[in-house]
C-alpha cells in the first residue's frame, strides 16, 4: 500500500480568531444582559463536539487521511443547524465559532433550530468530483450518530454545494433504509430541495440592507456599493444590489478585483466569471485588490468572504456609511470598535446573512410535510422574516443607544438563555 499523505495543514492564526472573536461576542452580550458566570459557561460552551478520521482512496490509488468535524453548540431551542464546510483551513476552533454564531442567527430571526456546524480540512479544487463524493460519504457515515432531521440538519457552505448535501443525503437515507429528505438542506430540486435557497443568503443581505438605508432616509436605488467577494453570498448580492437599482464600482474574489467608478455591468461580469472562472481581467473596469476594495469610497460595503478581514487596520480605512456582513465574522472586535468610533453602521453577520437559514427552514418544513411552496411565497415569507428581525433589533439599539451587533446578540442569546432556562438542568 503507498505511504499516506497528509492534508494540507490549518491556519491557525485565522481560525483561533474567529473563535476569540464569538467568544468576545457573547461576552459583550453576557455583559449587556446581566447573566450570571453560570449562564455564561453554558452559553460558551458546545453541547456535542466530534472529531473523526476520513481515510481516503485518492484516484491514483494513494490513502490519504483527512480531518472532519461537527459540532452541535446549542440545542436549546431545537434540533442543530448548520453548514458542512471544505477547506483547506478548517479546523475544530473554527467549527466551534461558526456554530455559536448559527446559534445566536437562528434565534433572531425566531427559527426553531438551535447552532451547529461541521467541516472537513480539505481544498475541493484539488480533488476530482469522484474523490469528494467518497469524503462526503465517509464523513457522513461517521457522524451519523450525530445527524439526522430531528437532531442535526446540514447544508451548503464555503467548499460544498447542492451536489454535496444530496451525498448527505443519500447516504444518510441508505444506512437508515428509506429517503430522508429532511436531514440535509440547500439539495437539488430534483431530490426535495427548496426554490430559492441557493439566493436566500444574498436576498437576506439586500433585504437588510435596505432595511438599514430606510432607517437613514434613503434606498438602494440612491448608493454605491462594493462587494469582496464572488462565490454563493456575493455573487448574487452583486446581481439584486443592482435589479434594485444601486451602483455597484467594485467586487473582488480571491484571485483579483475589478472597479469601475460609474458602475460595473453585471450581466457582463457574470459572463466574464462563467468563462474565466474569477472577476479578475473582466475588461469593464480597472484592476483592484481585496484591501483596496475594502477601503474604497462607497456608501455600502458588504464583506462576503471570510473571516476576519475587517481588523482594525482596514476598519480604520473604511469610508462607506454601511458595512452589511455577508461573510461569517469579517469584523474583529478590534475592527467593530474602530468603525464604531467613526461612525459607520454595521449591519452584523448573524442577522445580515440569516437569510440561508431562512429559507433552510422553509426547505425543513416543506420535505417534513412533502408538499412545496412557490418560488414567491418562499421570496415574500424570506423578505417578511428578515424586516421583521431588522426591525427588532434596530428598535432594541435605539432604545438601548447599543451598536446593531450588540442589539442582534442581546436577542439571540437572551431567546436561547429564556428557552434553556425553561427547560432547565437534566438531572
Amino acid at each position: 500500500m503507498p505511504a499516506p499523505t497528509l492534508p494540507p495543514a490549518p491556519t491557525p492564526a485565522t481560525t483561533s480568531s474567529a473563535l476569540a472573536t464569538a467568544q468576545a461576542q457573547l461576552a459583550s452580550a453576557i455583559e449587556i444582559l446581566g447573566y450570571d458566570a453560570g449562564m455564561h459557561a453554558v452559553l460558551a460552551t458546545p453541547r456535542r463536539e466530534m472529531n473523526v478520521a476520513i481515510p481516503l482512496r485518492r484516484d491514483d490509488g494513494s490513502i490519504q487521511v483527512l480531518s472532519g468535524y461537527r459540532v452541535q453548540h446549542n440545542i436549546s431551542r431545537g434540533p442543530g443547524k448548520g453548514g458542512l464546510r471544505y477547506s483547506a483551513g478548517v479546523d475544530l476552533d473554527e467549527v466551534r465559532a461558526l456554530a455559536m454564531w448559527m446559534t445566536w442567527k437562528c434565534a433572531i430571526v425566531d427559527v426553531p433550530y438551535g447552532g451547529a456546524k461541521g467541516g472537513v480540512t480539505i481544498d475541493p479544487r484539488t480533488y476530482s468530483a469522484a474523490e469528494l463524493e467518497r469524503v462526503t460519504r465517509r464523513y457522513t457515515s461517521e457522524i451519523m450518530p450525530m445527524i439526522g432531521p430531528e437532531r442535526d440538519i446540514m447544508a451548503p457552505d464555503i467548499g460544498t454545494d447542492e451536489r454535496v448535501m444530496a451525498w448527505v443525503m443519500d447516504t444518510y437515507s441508505v444506512n437508515i433504509g428509506y429517503t430522508i429528505p429532511a436531514v440535509t438542506t440547500g439539495k437539488p430540486l430534483a431530490v426535495g430541495g427548496s426554490l430559492g435557497r441557493a439566493t436566500a443568503t444574498s436576498r437576506g443581505v439586500v433585504h437588510t440592507a435596505a432595511a438599514a438605508l430606510a432607517d437613514a432616509g434613503t434606498s438602494l436605488a440612491e448608493v454605491t456599493a462594493a462587494v469582496q467577494g464572488f462565490g454563493k453570498v456575493g455573487s448574487h448580492a452583486v446581481r439584486f444590489l443592482a435589479e434594485a437599482g444601486a451602483r455597484v464600482v467594485a467586487v473582488s474574489d480571491e484571485h483579483g478585483g475589478v472597479h469601475a467608478p460609474d458602475g460595473l455591468d453585471v450581466a457582463a461580469l457574470q459572463r466574464h466569471v462563467q468563462e474565466q472562472g474569477t472577476v479578475a481581467g473582466f475588461p469593464g473596469g480597472e484592476p483592484i485588490d481585496n484591501a483596496g476594495l475594502l477601503a474604497l469610497d462607497v456608501d455600502v460595503l458588504i464583506p462576503a468572504a471570510v473571516e476576519g478581514v475587517l481588523d482594525a487596520e482596514a476598519a480604520g480605512r473604511v469610508k462607506a456609511r454601511w458595512v452589511v456582513e455577508g461573510a461569517n465574522g469579517p469584523t474583529t472586535p478590534e475592527g467593530d470598535r474602530v468603525l464604531a468610533e467613526r461612525g459607520v453602521v454595521v449591519v452584523p453577520d448573524i442577522l445580515a446573512n440569516a437569510g440561508g437559514v431562512v429559507v433552510s427552514y422553509f426547505e425543513w418544513v416543506q420535505a417534513n410535510q412533502a408538499y412545496w411552496w412557490t418560488a414567491r411565497e418562499i421570496e415574500e415569507r424570506l423578505e417578511q422574516r428578515m424586516t421583521t428581525a431588522y426591525g427588532e433589533v434596530a428598535a432594541l439599539a435605539r432604545a438601548e443607544s447599543v451598536s446593531l451587533r450588540d442589539a442582534a446578540l442581546v436577542i439571540g442569546v437572551r431567546r436561547v438563555a429564556e428557552a434553556h432556562l425553561i427547560r432547565g438542568l437534566y438531572p
